[in-house]
C-alpha cells in the first residue's frame, strides 16, 4: 500500500495534569515528561480505536521506531496542558502519529512519532494490521 495521508484521523484529547515531580531545575516541565504524556495519548487512541489487548492477543507487538518533539513554550507548574494526538498517515508497516500539547490554546509542543508492530514470535516487522489499514481507509467515509 502506497503511503496515505489525511487530516486528524482518530484524534483523541487528554487533559494533562502537571505534577510537581514533572517539574525540572529550570521550573519548567522536564522533556522526559513530554514522551510520558505522549505515550498515554498513543495507547488512549490505540484503545479507543485499535484495543491493544485485542492486537497483542493476535501476535501483533507496538513498537515506537522514532520520535520528534519540537518546544514552542515552556509548560510550567499550574499551567494546564491539553494533548492531542492522531493518526496522520500510514505505510505498509508503519504509522506516523502527530502530536500536541496546548495551553489556554496556544501551542506549546508539536511531536511526531513512527510506530510500526513486530511478530510477538519472530520479533521481526510485520505489515500492519488489516483492521487498522480498513479502518482508516475508511474513516469518515
Amino acid at each position: 500500500m502506497n503511503s496515505t495521508e489525511c487530516g486528524r484521523r482518530f484524534e483523541t484529547t487528554m487533559a494533562v495534569k502537571v505534577a510537581t515531580y514533572d517539574i525540572d531545575y529550570a521550573n519548567h516541565v522536564s522533556n522526559i515528561v513530554y514522551f510520558r504524556w505522549l505515550e498515554d495519548l498513543r495507547l488512549q487512541l490505540l484503545e479507543e480505536n485499535f484495543p491493544l489487548e485485542e492486537l497483542m492477543a493476535e501476535g501483533y507487538m507496538p513498537i515506537l521506531a522514532s520520535s520528534a518533539i519540537e518546544y514552542k513554550r515552556a509548560i510550567k507548574l499550574f499551567d494546564k496542558p491539553i494533548g492531542h494526538m492522531w493518526i496522520e498517515k500510514l505505510g505498509a508497516a508503519t504509522m506516523q502519529f502527530m502530536g500536541e500539547f496546548r495551553v489556554d490554546g496556544v501551542l506549546t509542543t508539536k511531536a511526531s512519532h513512527i510506530g510500526l508492530f513486530v511478530d510477538s514470535v519472530t520479533q521481526k516487522p510485520v505489515k500492519l494490521p488489516k483492521q487498522i489499514v480498513l479502518k482508516f481507509e475508511n474513516y469518515n467515509k
